[in-house]
């Protein structure tokens, strides 16, 4: 079962968390593997942004969908995380180009410095003509230096969007993707915080705890249970911990909502599509499932409109 642990260092102004999705995220590669899969320096890297994103969205507790994008100007061209308010979460990638099991982060987003990385928050109750709130940020260190891994991105995100020290350790393979987050609580007041105003960069309590996460390799992060790692970081530190949360895979994906797709490309474009192969079929690029619909379910969808839903 995957699950995220919060907790604070009590009488400081820090906070953490920490995911572990394990049967969820066997489940994705399972599914992506029937229509085709991923290279692994791809599957490990949706691994590391899908615990990244549910620590986001676990961490700022959004009323809506948190997506968590990098887009590519290498091989990598699209990789995306959708996270629910309720933490069920899909991903999904488009490669073009090769990707050795050698590549490395750089190699596959950021060949020429155009690379970015997004987060877009999507309430549920948005107004129609109301945009969601979007960060986007460079993968170069102040424009210039390319950066290492998925994990400096995002603090490099975090500080620059939005004013938040931040520190992610990341690591994934093709069992478990996991996630560890240290965050300075941001505000004066907070039921943590010595009372005093906070400063970005200028807490001893937080460079304190996060020194100690350098010592934390890959391996140990997956070969570890949740509680062993934090008992082995912070052995000496005043951990209080909260209830556990439970992050799972959910695609939103539909025949409802392939048929409204179907629908919006009009007659004559399903009619010649019918024309040239006798069926249609669609494959969801977030989960892999595989939709068929024959002449005559496509000819009764296009007598019928469907009623509109959410996108697919």
């Amino acid at each position: 079962m995957s699950e995220l642990y919060k907790f604070i260092f009590d009488g400081m102004p820090v906070r953490g968390m920490l995911v572990r999705l394990s049967t969820d995220w066997q489940e994705v590669l399972r599914r992506r593997l029937k229509a085709s899969g991923w290279p692994q320096p791809v599957r490990h890297l949706l691994g590391e942004m899908a615990a990244a994103a549910t620590l986001m969205q676990s961490s700022v507790q959004f009323n809506g969908a948190l997506i968590f994008q990098i887009f590519g100007d290498g091989p990598l061209k699209l990789a995306a995380v959708e996270v629910q308010a309720d933490l069920a979460f899909r991903v999904t990638a488009k490669v073009i180009g090769e990707v050795s099991d050698s590549s490395e982060f750089s190699a596959m987003v950021d060949v020429s410095g155009q690379g970015r990385c997004a987060v877009i928050l999507d309430a549920f109750d948005r107004h129609a003509n109301e945009a969601p709130y979007q960060g986007v940020v460079p993968l170069r260190n102040n424009g210039q230096e390319p950066l290492a891994q998925l994990s400096d991105a995002l603090s490099h995100y975090m500080r620059q969007s939005e004013q938040l020290d931040s520190v992610f350790v990341l690591a994934a393979n093709d069992d478990l993707a996991v996630g560890l987050l240290i965050q300075r609580m941001p505000v004066e007041g907070e039921a943590n915080v010595r009372g005093r105003q906070l400063h970005l960069g200028s807490d001893d309590d937080f460079k304190r705890i996060t020194y100690s996460l350098a010592t934390l390799q890959k391996e140990e992060m997956l070969s570890l249970d949740a509680k062993t790692i934090l008992r082995r970081l912070f052995w000496d530190e005043p951990l209080r911990y909260f209830e556990p949360q439970y992050p799972r895979f959910q695609c939103r994906c539909s025949r409802e909502k392939v048929n409204q797709m179907l629908f919006s490309l009009g007659v004559d474009e399903v009619q010649s599509i019918l024309k040239e192969q006798g069926h249609l079929d669609i494959g969801c690029e977030f989960c892999g499932l595989a939709y068929t619909l024959d002449a005559a379910e496509l000819n009764t969808l296009l007598m019928t409109p469907p009623q509109r839903g959410t996108s697919f």
